[in-house]
């Protein structure tokens, strides 16, 4: 079970792994460097789509399915 916040409930949800999507978002710098940014994707079940950006070890660590951002 992941714990994301739904901004429309104002509140923390738990969300199944099953459910979730882990996704790795780049960027490239203006001194050529790489940025990633690791994250949990999840869509509550009144709709809301919710992001919980994570480290690098608990997105290695997470079972869930990769996905693109």
């Amino acid at each position: 079970m992941q714990e994301l916040y739904n901004v429309k409930k104002k509140a923390k949800v738990k969300i199944d792994e099953s459910k979730c999507t882990k996704v790795i978002y780049s960027k490239k710098t203006k001194s050529g460097a790489i940025q990633e940014h690791y994250a949990i994707k999840a869509v509550d079940d009144d709709g809301t789509h919710l992001t919980k950006f994570i480290t690098k070890a608990a997105y290695d660590a997470l079972n869930c399915k990769a996905a693109k951002a």
